[in-house]
């Protein structure tokens, strides 16, 4: 290369930056709270901010000090969290909410199992909200201090009669988190998990009283979407606390915390309790069962207490410790222990419930057996298949890469026909997006047993492809998303492919991974010359072409961008994601893209959604059908949103 090409940057002093403790979490707030989100899932950064904050108040909980949480969250999107603890003590009130590596749970007197230990979160509240507020009341004075993106403004201390406690109002930042706005439905299944954790709390969420009398019991009656097959059985000890179940569902479900905290992807504790319960029941039974078909069916929660406890990453959804605390037992010895101690009791105390989990097991030995020469085959031809495997156009970047920072962005899409899934893959980004087509409408599989999935070729590819067959904890994607058109074929394509992971999977719906993709049923576009509107064209100045575009997903949406871009603006129509343009794709499957979580709610009983929706067509379902028929008459083209 000649000496006149080289390009030498500059290295000097001033290229050398210090931040301030707010200003590192403003520039990388990923390290602090994950991702920032907008709030459409719960693992988005406003949900981790109003976590940060309650953990606080559930750690004087758990030192009997205030037994009352209120949240309130208004129509601004302001959240307001008022606890009746000890409060923070004031002469440190400005080191505990802006200096990082401070705080009281450094102490183990004070605080012994606790949640926030790095004396980090409630920083990151501070430094990401727009405005933030925090008054501790202590011993007949409040001390109130004000920070606006984490650089106090205002430090005031005066007299009151209000009870002790700590009062934090915040409001997350709009610059940070775009179009940000909070879903009900995340936050109170929130709230429920700390009071059923916490028995005897009781948390005020805008004035609706939320406690659990029961603790994991109450947790499993209140999200099993199908009956236990024997009365939940729950046993307490020092330190932890079981519930557990068998339904007629396959698979294994599991719910785990530790201090509190919601470990969504397990972590030492759930592959102790995993372990050990599969060991005491063979060893109860005296039989040479495998120990998948013990737990085939099991519906379970395990809560633990650790002094110190090690998490894999700040947001704390997986339990890394090793032992409970810095010199004590193993978790997994004393989980064990526990079980092996508790459970065997209680199963030699009951003989009826022990007669029925025995049945259930034999049932699962028998239905595996049953399939062994039919999975054998699957899985020899599955092997052969994805070395050449034309339905599935993989990624590079998996969810169980466990030391990759972006496996959360692993998703796979489901199309269906060749045109829709080449406009996706064409569009993807190849690290974390990956494209599984489908041949056709796939086969309706309720009422049939696992066998259809190893029989069924692409059933049985597509569990290949998501390595889901022994559990979730080898899943590759985060994201499982149906992309299907948004017409009378798309949606019934949509509905088999859910009722699959429903009567097969249903813990990867329940867990939260199953998306439905949200694509434009419109585009609306002017030229720059034909728009009046100055908001629009200021919004779009640095935009390229000489026209102005609007995707529109409703009906509504179509009315609002034409009386934006009008007059006479040109609308397009699309009938099937196949007409969409892998260029114009790729504004939809890109950060931004609508994702509709699949959810179930407790009330769902998921035989009875699958029976009437799939199944026969029983004179109930017929006339619904008849009840809610709506026939259009045919409109102008453009207008057509069928």
């Amino acid at each position: 290369m000649n000496e006149e090409n080289k390009i030498t940057t500059a290295y000097t002093d001033d290229n050398i930056r210090h931040l301030s403790d707010m200003e590192h979490v403003r520039t990388r707030p990923g390290m602090y709270i994950g991702r920032l989100g907008d709030g459409s899932m719960p693992e988005d950064g406003i949900y981790v901010l109003l976590k940060e904050v309650i953990d606080n108040s559930i750690d004087e909980f758990k030192m009997n000090a205030g037994k009352r949480i209120e949240v309130d969250i208004d129509e601004e999107l302001r959240v307001t969290v008022r606890d009746y603890g000890r409060g923070i003590p004031q002469g440190k009130l400005i080191e505990a909410v802006s200096v990082l590596n401070t705080g009281g749970k450094y102490d183990s007197k004070a605080f012994k199992k606790s949640v926030g230990l790095n004396g980090v979160g409630i920083k990151a509240v501070n430094a990401l909200s727009s405005k933030f507020e925090v008054r501790s009341y202590r011993d007949g004075t409040v001390r109130t201090v004000k920070f606006e993106r984490g650089m106090m403004k205002d430090d005031t201390t005066e007299d009151t009669q209000d009870e002790n406690g700590t009062y934090v109002f915040f409001e997350p930042d709009d610059t940070l988190f775009k179009n940000y706005r909070f879903h009900t439905d995340f936050v109170e299944t929130m709230l429920r998990n700390y009071t059923y954790l916490n028995t005897g709390l009781t948390i005020m969420f805008n004035g609706r009283r939320i406690l659990s009398r029961n603790g994991l019991e109450d947790l499993l009656n209140d999200t099993m979407t199908t009956d236990g097959i024997y009365p939940i059985i729950h046993l307490k000890g020092e330190d932890i606390e079981i519930a557990f179940t068998h339904t007629n569902q396959y698979g294994e479900e599991y719910h785990s915390f530790v201090n509190g905290q919601h470990t969504t992807q397990g972590g030492t504790h759930q592959s102790a309790f995993k372990e050990h319960i599969a060991k005491t029941i063979k060893e109860f039974f005296n039989k040479n069962f495998e120990y998948t078909d013990i737990r085939n069916g099991l519906v379970a929660a395990i809560a633990v207490n650790v002094e110190e406890p090690m998490f894999e990453s700040q947001t704390k959804i997986k339990l890394g410790s090793l032992t409970m605390s810095p010199d004590g037992v193993s978790v997994n010895k004393y989980v064990g222990d526990f079980i092996k101690t508790e459970v065997d009791n209680y199963l030699h105390k009951h003989a009826d419930v022990a007669e029925v989990m025995l049945q259930k097991i034999q049932a699962s030995e028998k239905e595996r057996k049953e399939m062994a020469g039919v999975t054998k085959l699957a899985r020899e031809r599955a092997k052969k298949a994805n070395l050449h495997n034309r339905k599935l156009r993989d990624c590079r970047i998996h969810f169980s890469d466990v030391k990759n920072e972006r496996k959360e962005e692993s998703s796979i899409f489901i199309t269906e026909g060749d045109s829709a899934s080449g406009s996706i893959t064409k569009s993807r980004d190849v690290n974390t997006q990956a494209v599984f087509s489908l041949r056709g409408k796939p086969l309706n599989s309720y009422g049939l047993t696992k066998k259809i999935v190893y029989e069924n070729e692409e059933f049985n590819l597509l569990q290949a492809a998501l390595d889901i067959e022994d559990g979730l904890d080898s899943l590759r994607y985060n994201k499982v998303i149906v992309a299907t058109d948004a017409d009378v074929d798309g949606m019934h394509i949509r509905l088999l492919i859910i009722t699959f992971f429903l009567q097969f999977f249903p813990d990867l719906i329940k867990k939260g991974h199953v998306y439905v993709l949200q694509t434009p049923l419109f585009r609306v576009r002017n030229r720059r010359s034909k728009i009046k509107n100055k908001k629009v064209l200021e919004d779009n100045k640095g935009t390229k072409g000489d026209f102005i575009t609007r995707y529109c997903y409703s009906e509504e949406e179509r009315l609002d961008a034409i009386s934006t871009l009008g007059p006479d603006p040109e609308i397009t129509r699309f009938k099937g994601l196949g007409e969409i343009s892998p260029d114009e794709f790729r504004n939809f499957i890109g950060p931004d893209m609508r994702l509709e979580q699949v959810t179930l709610h407790k009330n769902d009983q998921v035989q009875k959604l699958l029976e009437y929706y799939m199944g026969k067509n029983t004179p109930e379902r017929q006339n619904f059908i008849i009840d809610n028929l709506v026939i259009e008459e045919d409109r102008p083209e453009e207008e057509d949103i069928n």
